[in-house]
């Protein structure tokens, strides 16, 4: 097993470097055993203030662990916890005990849509967009909210653009090719028809990029370029609002790319919307 993999616990972590613990380190693994809410939900502060030791402390802890640093082993736990409660009916039954404020959810959400936007990644996901002769947006339930906007916007600024629906995957995958890209977003519990289509696309020389919340997802060993975002629970449900976001971000960036064609085509829609008395 992948230790670090989202299936890991704390007690598997822990238990996998026991013998390399010091003596400050067992009282920090005491602590997040006891109360594994604490090192999800807490700040560096918080959990050395609980342990009664130094913040180093905790960053060390954490490297020892397998992390770069607290932060990333943070975002691994809560992906564990929210792992567990996959299922609506149990994250009800929890009665929020093992998940964020929706505040506080959301804008940590929000902060990684952000770190992607901010980094590399973002131009390298931007550009098959940019160049691409077709481009496909396939998405799993919970993430469609985030597929509208993308094919909503990104419609406005090029041609070219369509939603993969599964009722048509075998005429729409069938005219997919090299000089397209495919958008694909998954989050956990990966959907087997996403996968399946996104298999398909990748097999076809077709650019596929891939939204997702975890780099054991399936569909990152199928994507020619994929960034990660959190993804949380709000009540029953996963959050729509990180996804939609990051394809907000993502039809800007294009848009910018494009600058004349982008401009050139909403004047030309405008120009439509006008004649047909679209809006009153």
């Amino acid at each position: 097993m992948n230790i670090t993999g989202p299936e890991a616990s704390v007690l598997d972590l822990v238990a996998a470097v026991s013998a390399e613990l010091t003596p400050t380190e067992r009282r920090i693994a005491e602590a997040v055993l006891a109360e594994p809410t604490l090192l999800a939900f807490g700040t560096v502060s918080d959990l050395a203030g609980r342990v009664g030791t130094s913040r180093p402390s905790i960053v060390r802890f954490a490297a020892k662990l397998g992390f770069a640093g607290y932060t990333q082993l943070q975002q691994h736990i809560r992906s564990n916890l929210s792992h567990r409660l996959s299922r609506p009916s149990e994250r009800i039954r929890s009665d929020g005990e093992m998940t964020l404020p929706a505040k506080v959810a959301i804008s940590n959400a929000i902060s990684s849509v952000f770190a992607v936007v901010e980094s590399d990644r973002m131009a390298a996901l931007i550009d098959p967009v940019v160049r691409a002769e077709n481009v496909w947006v396939l998405s799993g339930e919970t993430s469609q909210a985030g597929a509208h906007t993308l094919c909503s916007g990104l419609s406005m600024v090029r041609p070219g653009v369509r939603s993969l629906e599964e009722h048509a995957f075998g005429t729409a995958l069938s005219d997919a090719g090299p000089g397209d890209a495919a958008v694909v977003f998954d989050f956990f519990r990966y959907r087997r028809q996403v996968a399946a289509a996104a298999s398909i696309f990748a097999n076809a020389g077709v650019t596929v990029v891939a939204i997702t919340d975890s780099p054991l997802s399936p569909l990152v060993e199928l994507a020619d370029v994929w960034c990660q975002i959190e993804i949380p629970a709000i009540g029953p449900f996963d959050s729509s609002v990180p996804v939609v976001a990051m394809c907000e971000l993502l039809v800007a960036g294009v848009a910018k790319a494009l600058q004349d064609d982008a401009t050139d085509r909403i004047d030309r829609i405008e120009a439509v919307w006008k004649d047909t008395e679209v809006f009153l």
